[in-house]
């Protein structure tokens, strides 16, 4: 796989960070596509922008204005984030399938055989487009769709955040997630309370290394 070209969809945040060192120490060729759907925590499109800069990484940003449609607090600052006995606040319908739609034609714009995404069923929590048989279905669909060939790698899949960060150690890149953010409500320094930093802080206390970006709670 080492002479072969991949794009990362890459947010900006701890997991598509995560895939984006896997994928460079997988493939010689590797660029980025990052998703602006007008999400209230857009500084993350600013971070992944900087990061794509500083390290000389080939990043493209893609506007997508449609999954506003369907009410969610990611696309609508009126509807607070919180968790549920059900689907989270945050959800936001078919994201996923948007994403990896757009990053299929982009793949094969430039060549590319191989698409990576940071979804993970192991931190489920109610968001049907980051399960396994999701995936499975799509990479399916989208090579019954043509003949260009491509693969859908999911290297977070199954492990909790916990995993990912000792990941990102084994990497010897974990300084690269001070670029990274997290929060769901958009602050630097991250709030520390929404469920996105909660994850975090609970992956990064259990693997027992520093999280390298600052919060203004963090109990």
């Amino acid at each position: 796989m080492e002479n072969e070209k991949a794009v990362v969809i890459f947010s900006g945040g701890q997991d598509s960070m995560t895939c984006l060192a896997w994928a460079l120490k997988k493939f010689k060729e590797v660029e980025t596509i990052t998703f602006n759907y007008n999400q209230r925590h857009k500084i993350e499109i600013q971070c992944a922008k900087k990061f794509c800069i500083d390290n000389n990484i080939k990043h493209f940003v893609y506007d997508i204005d449609v999954l506003k449609w369907n009410k969610n607090a990611l696309t609508d600052g009126d509807i607070d984030v919180k968790e549920t006995d059900t689907v989270p606040t945050t959800f936001v319908p078919y994201r996923n399938a948007h994403f990896l739609l757009i990053a299929s034609t982009y793949a094969k714009s430039i060549g590319a055989n191989h698409l990576i995404t940071g979804v993970c069923q192991t931190d489920f929590s109610g968001y049907f487009d980051c399960r396994n048989v999701f995936i499975k279905s799509f990479e399916k669909m989208i090579n019954e769709a043509d003949d260009y060939k491509l693969k859908i790698h999911t290297p977070l899949m199954w492990l909790n955040k916990c995993e990912t960060v000792k990941l990102m150690q084994s990497l010897k890149k974990i300084e690269w997630y001070a670029y990274t953010h997290t929060c769901y409500e958009g602050n630097r320094p991250a709030c520390g309370k929404c469920p996105a930093c909660k994850l975090r802080l609970k992956g990064f206390d259990e693997a027992k290394i520093k999280d390298p970006i600052e919060y203004e709670h963090n109990n």
